[in-house]
């Protein structure tokens, strides 16, 4: 099982364009994921979860999910604003580093930033890095791709619980002198990572799509489809890299809630080499998880 999480709707809704099957599994404390399959990999399980906007929704219902369904993977999925001119609307940036900007020191006359910082998994990103060969994600897009097709970029994000829409700011000139290896900016990827790296190091990735160009013009980019293209193209990425990975042992998720409100799970026994598989009694998969 991966989880998928997003926070809009219209994220959701191109992470959902890639599944079938797809069940509502409600968490106790009231989350509901989507879990499914995603289209012509039956091997590859995927629970989707909207957490809404900033950071802090973020890393909780990161926790919640890693706690739930023990991923092999997390990937956050979504829009950002770009800071660099070579990037198009449309293209997608694979967070090599993610940085909390928020964090710093306020004196009189300056502001002293202190900031978190945390590194794509590398299982993650060397697998998702071979998706760049031939453009192989490419095949994941909702449409056909001609001289216009997004270009995958890894490179570092930073994130705090502020929409950037100016290039002039004073938080525009404090990103562009001490997080100056940042090309994008979004609000939930950095709340994710350290919810992920607290989480016994769960592997974790944020794939974002350049939606506009945090410079005045964000409401007119929308307008014109920029978030829906954004998002469209960043969850190609990240399906991409989910099929990129070993498949799922386990068969689908049966939602029917048991007794205890857990989440049940049929399995099936996979003997490798010369192994050989007897009678699967039962695997405890923490709490509120079992296998039956």
């Amino acid at each position: 099982m991966n989880v998928i999480m997003t926070a809009l709707s219209v994220e959701h809704a191109a992470v959902l364009e890639h599944l079938v099957d797809v069940r509502p599994h409600r968490h106790r404390s009231g989350t509901v994921f989507d879990v499914g399959t995603v289209a012509g990999h039956p091997g590859h399980r995927v629970a989707l979860v909207e957490t809404g906007m900033g950071t802090t929704a973020a890393a909780t219902l990161t926790e919640r999910a890693h706690a739930e369904f023990a991923p092999e993977a997390m990937v956050f999925v979504g829009v950002a604003g770009g800071l660099r001119d070579w990037l198009v609307i449309g293209d997608v940036v694979v967070a090599t580093k993610i940085y909390s900007y928020q964090g710093g020191r306020s004196e009189d006359d300056e502001f002293l930033v202190r900031p978190s910082a945390w590194s794509v998994a590398h299982r993650l990103d060397q697998e998702a890095r071979r998706l760049l060969r031939g453009n192989a994600w490419h095949s994941f897009l909702p449409d056909s791709v001609e001289d216009d097709a997004p270009v995958a970029y890894f490179e570092a994000i930073a994130v705090g619980d502020v929409v950037l829409n100016s290039r002039v700011s004073e938080l525009a000139r404090r990103l562009r002198t001490s997080y100056n290896d940042a090309v994008a900016v979004d609000m939930e990827s950095s709340g994710f990572a350290h919810a992920a790296h607290l989480g016994d190091q769960a592997r974790a990735v944020a794939v974002r799509g350049i939606s506009d160009f945090a410079d005045g013009g964000k409401a007119a980019a929308d307008r014109k489809g920029g978030q829906l293209l954004a998002a469209r193209n960043a969850a190609a990425f990240a399906i991409a890299l989910i099929t990129a990975l070993e498949p799922d042992e386990s068969v689908p998720v049966d939602e029917e809630p048991s007794s205890t409100g857990s989440l049940v799970v049929h399995s099936t026994n996979t003997a490798r080499d010369n192994a050989r598989v007897g009678q699967q009694i039962g695997l405890n998969l923490g709490p509120g998880r079992r296998l039956r």
